[in-house]
């Protein structure tokens, strides 16, 4: 007779899960304070007890989880047999799961053993029970339905306020405008919290430019009549900054080096400069990230309305720059031009695969070089624009070409012998050793800005009640909150975006969920090679005076799960293997940079050596081709 073992009295040990969409219009603390009580107040007559939370912040529901930071640590979780916790409980399901979410995370729940409790079901979701997958399934359609509501409203009413009050609706202030205070907000709730409206105002120096514009490209004023390209040119001789660089507080993300014909072309088609306010000219329409594996879920694009889906105020808002009959006689120039040249394409995919697309550059200029076919032959080419180069004074050849056949016969026997099993160990100690602390200076700088503003706003305060004039200070007030909003949102992103170092078991599992890239590479196709170099984060600087290539391989084990697919599959890196499975391990973004150089040498053969900078190096020849 089997002997029974004694039952046990010890509590269950529970996971929380909680989500909250934004962290600027909703309070994280709260909303993670209420659900958790939820969830706690479900599982302590159960004699339960929360000994791990998983809290997204600042992610929309209808990312799925895999794709949530704090819900993916939960799902890798499940994984492990010593995970400390026997079961997960959700505060409000309606912020966990969203459309069919649930119907492709509890499988991994049940699979793994490990229960989920409800507050909605009363306990924990019975697998076979239907009545329990119906409830599930009604709040995820509940919380879709939910969603959509609230973007109708708010772009419905966001419509009214634009055509009938003109009221400025946030963005970027179009080139020509800088942001005023406006009076308080007309919530009295916002209002009651110190919110201001804001509004356009002519900005002296660059509003003269848009005049310039207009009319040189009309031949006013007794100007000649000029095109975008040598109004543009004119206007990086004369030393005007261009948009971007004429306010680099909004546009960081932007080079700023000089005008542009895209630019000149922006600002002639920009119908707010006549007074009217102008919305809805762009919509963000969610798009599948993978067709073939819907699970994965949206990512948002931003794309351009038709005009006849604009929304126009019905009365002039804010100061007027170009006279409305001047832009209209604009309107019809560009019309017949595009009549002439048959209209706008639209951009077709390429017929061609290209191994080094999107990770070969330019030395002189920086910029991504682009692919070129002729005959049966894969160039890249960096066509640098004249008044790029009159701008920085760059002695830069209008076009540089490199065969992508030669690079890649460089590139693949080094990433094979590098990452080749019995180099694995120095492979690891190299990468360790390369890895920078994660000393995150944007965060670092966000926080300095957001401390100097909130110094200003408390002098401005006290300007105020000593008396001041109450029109300038609330100038300044409203300049300075408006640098105290982009630090912030700065220093969130610089959060999201810190890295951490990798240990020597992540690198070797890493290195080895890459598997085989001798047989990878070999008669491998451009897709294929393309993945593999996208995964190893390959970044390529060609110098065509020196002749030189300098490599960067950025391991990245993020771009390890997702990038190979569809060619090579996705990967378990975590466990080191190949996995055909929908889905593999969500891991932290983390950074092993490494650099290679491509050095010409009037030798033939290649050599590999290490430096004390723990640098990979090898010498070969490149060609330039003028």
């Amino acid at each position: 007779m089997t002997q029974q073992r004694p039952r046990t009295t010890a509590p269950l040990r529970f996971a929380f899960y909680g989500r909250v969409s934004t962290e600027d219009k909703q309070d994280p603390t709260a909303s993670k304070a209420w659900q958790l009580r939820r969830a706690q107040t479900l599982i302590e007559s159960n004699g339960g007890c929360i000994v791990v939370e998983y809290f997204d912040v600042d992610r929309s529901r209808s990312i799925p989880w895999v794709r949530r930071p704090e819900a993916s640590r939960l799902l890798e979780a499940l994984k492990d047999p010593s995970r400390g916790f026997d079961a997960v409980v959700v505060g409000e399901p309606h912020r966990a799961f969203y459309g069919g979410q649930y119907g492709l995370t509890f499988p991994l729940f049940d699979h793994y053993g490990v229960p989920l409790w409800v507050p909605e079901v009363g306990g924990a979701i019975d697998p076979v029970n239907e009545a329990h997958d119906m409830i599930m399934s009604m709040f995820g359609g509940l919380s879709k339905g939910e969603r959509n509501r609230v973007r109708t409203r708010v772009r419905s009413s966001m419509a009214a306020i634009a055509a009938t009050e003109g009221r400025y609706l946030g963005g970027r202030p179009p080139y020509g405008y800088k942001l005023v205070d406006g009076g308080p907000h007309p919530h009295p709730g916002k209002a009651a919290d110190g919110k201001r409206l804001y509004k356009l105002d002519i900005d002296p120096d660059a509003a003269s430019v848009v005049r310039r514009i207009y009319c040189e490209y009309l031949g006013l004023d007794g100007s000649p009549e000029k095109g975008l390209f040598a109004i543009a040119e004119g206007l990086t001789r004369d030393g005007i900054p261009c948009p971007s660089a004429h306010d680099r507080a909004r546009n960081r993300h932007r080079e700023g080096l000089a005008w542009a014909k895209s630019a000149v072309k922006t600002i002639l088609t920009n119908p707010r400069y006549t007074g009217h306010q102008v919305w809805n000219r762009q919509r963000k329409d969610e798009v599948l990230i993978d067709v073939n594996d819907v699970s994965l879920g949206h990512i948002t694009k931003l794309r351009w309305n038709d005009r006849d889906q604009w929304v126009y105020s019905a009365k002039v808002v804010h100061p007027v720059i170009i006279d409305k009959d001047i832009f209209d006689r604009i309107e019809g120039k560009l019309a017949v031009r595009r009549c002439q040249t048959g209209g706008t394409k639209a951009r077709t995919q390429s017929k061609h695969a290209y191994s080094l697309r999107g990770v070969i550059y330019c030395g002189l200029c920086k910029r991504k070089m682009q692919a070129h076919t002729y005959k049966e032959y894969v160039y890249f080419r960096c066509r640098y624009p004249e008044e790029y180069a009159l701008a920085n004074r760059v002695k830069h050849p209008r076009n540089i070409f490199v065969r992508e056949q030669q690079v890649t016969a460089l590139v693949d026997p080094w990433l094979a012998k590098a990452l080749a099993p019995h180099r694995i160990k120095q492979t690891i100690a190299d990468i360790q050793g390369a890895q920078e602390p994660p000393t995150n200076t944007a965060a670092i700088r966000a926080k300095a800005q957001i401390a100097d503003c909130e110094i200003k706003l408390a002098r401005h305060r006290a300007a105020l009640e000593a008396g001041a004039n109450p029109a300038t200070i609330a100038q300044w007030m409203a300049e300075t909150e408006a640098q105290l909003v982009a630090a912030r949102a700065e220093l969130r992103t610089a959060g999201v975006q810190r890295r951490r170092i990798l240990s020597a078991q992540e690198i070797e599992a890493l290195i080895a969920g890459l598997g085989d890239l001798v047989h990878v590479l070999k008669d491998a196709s451009p897709q294929a090679r393309q993945a593999v170099y996208q995964t190893l984060g390959v970044r390529l600087v060609y110098h065509p005076g020196k002749q030189e290539i300098r490599v960067e391989a950025d391991l990245d084990p993020d771009r390890v799960v997702t990038s190979m697919t569809p060619h090579l599959g996705k990967r378990y890196v975590s466990e080191g293997r190949h996995a055909p499975t929908a889905h593999g391990p969500p891991i932290h973004r983390s950074s092993c940079p490494t650099t290679f150089r491509l050095v010409c040498s009037q030798q033939p053969t290649c050599r590999i050596w290490n430096r004390p900078a723990r640098r990979f190096e090898t010498c070969a020849r490149a060609q330039h081709y003028r």
